[in-house]
């Protein structure tokens, strides 16, 4: 039994159990995700790596999203969020991965997307996801810290929703 109930450690545990592995490609959290994840002793067993993709470049050309879907849709989109998690798994080869991508502010919103405004993937090898990946919008409302901490707990709840059933 898990006696820590940290998201890292209740997630760390289900993917013990299920001997699964996760990756992360991160924007506007700047490796929090994968900080939080590797603060859990014993993490080497599934946290396979991860990235901080915080331009455009690097997201194509670490992570494949393409220049198409950055141009049309922007970096804080969907789109781009799926793209994200898909070329993290395929990167880092691991059976479940993250991605996030959002405006932490407070500066950078638009009234189209404004401050607080994130996109979290998860996506998932092997049928691990019936549809591959899953992708949640959200909207923050707190400064750039918490909006950051939001981010990083709605990924760790995303891949503990799906690792623990």
């Amino acid at each position: 039994m898990c006696e820590d109930k940290r998201l890292e450690s209740l997630l760390g545990a289900a993917l013990r159990r299920r001997g699964w592995t996760i990756s992360a490609a991160e924007s506007c959290t700047g490796g929090l995700v994968l900080s939080r994840l590797t603060d859990v002793p014993g993490s080497s067993a599934y946290v396979v790596g991860g990235v901080v993709t915080y331009s455009n470049l690097l997201k194509r050309d670490l992570l494949g999203v393409s220049s198409f879907v950055l141009e049309r849709f922007g970096a804080v989109s969907t789109q781009t969020a799926e793209a994200m998690a898909r070329g993290a798994l395929d990167l880092f080869e691991s059976d479940l991965a993250l991605s996030i991508t959002g405006i932490a502010g407070p500066d950078g919103g638009t009234p189209e997307k404004p401050v607080g405004l994130t996109y979290i993937a998860i996506a998932g090898a092997d049928g691990i996801i019936a549809d591959g990946v899953i992708v949640r919008r959200y909207l923050w409302s707190g400064d750039r810290l918490a909006n950051k901490a939001a981010s990083a707990d709605a990924a760790l709840s995303l891949a503990l929703e799906i690792a623990g059933t």
